[in-house]
């Protein structure tokens, strides 16, 4: 089994976690209904996305 040859610093782990952080979500408004809705989803609001309607009844 590999076993570490030095301790790995505070500074060290720190710099690897960096980007293990949580981001917020990029919000944008709906142009349809002007729902704020998450980047690249259908809105929950009027089921629209990229100027088309996603409705739940619609599907064929």
């Amino acid at each position: 089994m590999a076993v570490p040859k030095r301790r790995t610093s505070k500074s060290r782990a720190r710099k690897r976690r960096s980007h293990n952080a949580i981001k917020p979500l990029n919000l944008t408004t709906c142009p349809q209904c002007s729902a704020v809705v998450p980047n690249h989803c259908i809105c929950a609001q009027c089921g629209h996305y990229h100027g088309r309607s996603y409705d739940a009844g619609n599907e064929e």
